[in-house]
């Protein structure tokens, strides 16, 4: 293999995505490029058919994920997530700005997802970056619930009272795991990893139409043999905010994710991992150093580190970083 066509760390081009509850804040904050007042997503990392992510710069600058991945193998992912996954890069990489609330939704497992889609499942986590005053997730239920109450509130218009409503603040975790509710709500700012899997059964949409009087479509047969009706599920992380160096967040066998806080110069190893390496810039940023390349990633920027890249030099005066991996 010739020097040049040695795998280094990437960065691609974000996918953005209006949506009808987006706002301006991926534009403001993260200086994505939209002058649009509905832009909801920014899809930093992504394998959805139809969404391949592009590398922005370097000597990889055009080429697509897909084609990485089909020439590259287990070179980019690692020889375990070759195997399970084959060509099919396993994560979605997200920022998301909710300028006001999203459905009350869910995602499906694996095994459902599989016979009902052809599909991976969808877990996921959240980070949130920015809050605005007083502004709210939905996770979960606010009590003991079973699917014959759950029916009865769906049918009488009535499910917000039984939803669980969390104020957030910057750095808050959130791990949202298959069949758990959930809504990102009005005036947050958050980093999302998750399956890449695009399959959201959607229960409730705040009775709000698009401009044209339509409404969005609900799942609520389908949500009824996904939901995880349980109560006693941790789903809020709890870690030390101000701890510097690698503090756990998640970890579960779709992804393992920490927060990475660095004042100064500092390698990181990823000698031990047989899998590729997300950084997600959420707080100030960084010269991230590869094997030849060096890039630099700003909050709402992010890397992709192949797994043949064995160590990273991360060069700033502050920086929080999300690290993940499989």
């Amino acid at each position: 293999m010739e020097q040049k066509d040695q795998l280094d760390i990437l960065k691609f081009t974000p996918i953005l995505k209006e949506k009808i509850w987006g706002g301006e804040k991926l534009g403001n904050l993260l200086h994505k490029d939209s002058k649009s007042s509905s832009l909801g997503e920014s899809w930093e990392i992504s394998d959805v058919e139809g969404n391949y992510s592009i590398v922005a710069e370097g000597p990889f600058k055009g080429k697509n994920l897909r084609e990485l991945q089909e020439q590259y193998k287990e070179q980019l992912v690692g020889e375990k997530n070759f195997k399970r996954f084959k060509t099919k890069f396993p994560l979605l990489i997200k920022f998301i700005d909710a300028k006001e609330a999203l459905s009350v939704q869910l995602h499906p497992d694996d095994s459902i997802a599989l016979k009902k889609h052809n599909s991976l499942g969808k877990t996921e986590m959240w980070y949130v970056m920015q809050a605005d005053e007083q502004s709210n997730v939905i996770v979960g239920f606010n009590q003991d619930v079973d699917q014959a109450l759950y029916k009865k509130h769906v049918d009488n218009k009535s499910i917000k009272e039984i939803l669980n409503y969390e104020i957030v603040t910057p750095g808050d975790t959130f791990f949202v795991y298959a069949g758990l509710i959930h809504a990102i709500g009005k005036g947050v700012l958050l980093a999302e990893i998750q399956q890449t899997s695009d399959i959201t059964y959607r229960i409730y949409d705040w009775d709000r139409a698009d401009a044209n009087g339509n409404y969005r479509e609900l799942h609520q047969e389908e949500a009824l043999e996904a939901i995880d009706y349980s109560t006693n599920k941790e789903y809020k992380v709890s870690y030390d905010k101000n701890q510097k160096g690698i503090t756990d967040l998640v970890s579960c066998p779709h992804f393992i994710t920490n927060v990475v806080a660095i004042e100064e110069k500092q390698k990181l190893s990823h000698e031990q991992l047989d899998s590729f390496v997300v950084y997600m810039c959420v707080e100030g940023e960084a010269m991230i150093k590869g094997l030849d390349i060096s890039l630099t990633v700003r909050s709402g920027e992010t890397l992709l580190v192949p797994a043949t890249v064995k160590e990273i030099e991360v060069l700033t005066k502050g920086v929080k970083l999300l690290q993940t991996y499989i």
